[in-house]
């Protein structure tokens, strides 16, 4: 049987790229990637010869014959991503589930990261953390998703378009309330940032967009943070009302120390006042 090598790349400098991807970039018999222009550069960069095949999300399970046959035939095979790591964001785990079942080995040469990168340069707590990759698009499956992650008390990381930055950060105060966080943009560039503050803060900075692509890592939610009981909360909000607050100057009260986010907040004191 032949092996199937998962390997990282550079995630902008390419010369963080190790001595052991150099090696078996130079010696399987085939080399899949994402994006073949890329991955042609860091092959010339380090003088490997191969002619890379493409294999992307819109063709992997087409791929996964011809791999096969070639893993099959004695071929050694190697995936790499665009950047990073394969399978991390980016396709290669249809390939691997059928490599393996068909008894061939798989072998991560591991390296570069984005995710672990922004982690270490965030400022924030490094352990327990969550990769939570990219936020759906849909409105309402971008909510669920945020409901079930407002409460995790490890920092969490997401990877973000530079045009859709602000949006987030604004959705993510939103959901989970004002949190530290840190937006890690061109890492291992030359124009290499890493913007810390809160979540508010990042917004108004990032209002017109950012340069780059950018890993926003969100700090947890706090073990302090006080979470209403129904009737606790339904007291608060008839105190607020009765005093004449709105319904926004409640929600963004009551979310700042009960560990609710201001939609949730907001539709209850609409329903009491109904």
């Amino acid at each position: 049987m032949s092996d199937l090598y998962l390997v990282a790349t550079p995630i902008g400098n390419l010369e963080d790229v190790s001595l052991r991807a150099i090696k078996v970039l130079g010696e399987v018999e085939l080399v899949l990637a994402e994006d073949t222009r890329r991955t042609r550069v860091l092959l010339d960069r380090h003088g490997i010869s191969a002619v890379p095949v493409s294999l992307h999300a819109h063709n992997e399970a087409a791929r996964i014959s011809q791999v096969l046959a070639a893993l099959d035939g004695g071929w050694d095979v190697a995936l790499v991503s665009d950047a990073g790591t394969p399978l991390i964001s980016d396709p290669g785990d249809r390939l691997v589930e059928a490599a393996l079942e068909a008894g061939h080995r798989v072998v991560p040469i591991p390296g570069a990261s984005a995710p672990l990168a922004a982690l270490a340069g965030s400022g924030l707590p490094a352990v327990p953390f969550s990769f939570v990759g990219f936020l759906p698009r849909r409105s309402g499956e971008c909510d669920r998703a945020l409901e079930a992650l407002r409460d995790r008390r490890d920092t969490l990381i997401f990877f973000e378009s530079p045009r859709r930055i602000a949006k987030t950060l604004e959705r993510l105060k939103e959901a989970f309330g004002e949190r530290r966080a840190c937006v890690a943009r061109e890492l291992t560039k030359l124009h290499e940032e890493f913007a810390r503050g809160t979540l508010s803060e990042l917004a108004e900075r990032f209002a017109e967009g950012a340069r780059g692509e950018c890993t926003l890592v969100v700090e947890g939610a706090s073990e302090t943070a006080a979470v209403l009981s129904e009737s606790e909360l339904d007291a608060a909000i008839r105190a607020r009302v009765a005093a004449g607050q709105s319904p926004r100057e409640i929600s963004d009260q009551l979310a700042e120390f009960s560990g609710l986010p201001k939609r949730e907040i907001y539709a209850r004191v609409v329903a009491l006042k109904s």
